[in-house]
């Protein structure tokens, strides 16, 4: 079972995120784009689950499979595109994730939202701090609910996903 636990914002996550991306564009090769650290271990301050979210741009959606044996070396288990439609997913750790990839496209729009979201967040400190208490506060009612977890977030989620899009808009 996977417990949920979000902690305090730890200074390493960038550092981790740089290991990691390493040896994953090395993997890609070519094929990749962009890596980029999303997901509330990239955000100062704010607290988080301890796993750390890359986000990997690629040419092809179509090619990421070929790279499924080389990810299993380094740990991971490809997750196709496990309930988001034109994404490769991978985890790392089983019920003690440490890094959670996801692979899209470089046309998708699910990078731009990722992106927007988290910038939208440093920007805003104070709307990380809610994020941040909201996490604490499911973490504490749901701990052995990941499920429930992450329904919670949910209505946040959407909420600034709109604010960060009129806010790339005005700028």
């Amino acid at each position: 079972m996977r417990k949920v636990e979000v902690v305090s914002y730890r200074e390493e996550w960038t550092l981790l995120f740089q290991e990691e991306s390493i040896k994953i564009s090395r993997i890609f090769g070519s094929e990749c784009i962009h890596l980029y650290h999303i997901g509330s271990t990239a955000i100062p301050n704010m607290h988080a689950k301890p796993v750390i979210d890359i986000l990997v741009e690629v040419q092809k959606i179509e090619n990421v499979d070929s790279f499924n044996l080389e990810m299993e070396r380094i740990g991971y288990v490809a997750m196709g595109e496990n309930g988001i439609e034109g994404r490769r997913f991978y985890k790392k750790g089983g019920n003690n994730r440490s890094h959670h990839v996801h692979v899209f496209g470089t046309q998708n729009r699910e990078i731009q939202r990722h992106i927007v979201f988290k910038d939208y967040l440093i920007a805003h400190p104070h709307e990380a701090d809610r994020y941040s208490q909201l996490k604490q506060l499911l973490a504490k009612k749901y701990p052995d609910d990941i499920e429930k977890y992450i329904d919670g977030k949910n209505n946040f989620i959407k909420d600034i996903d709109a604010k960060a899009n009129r806010w790339l808009k005005g700028r």
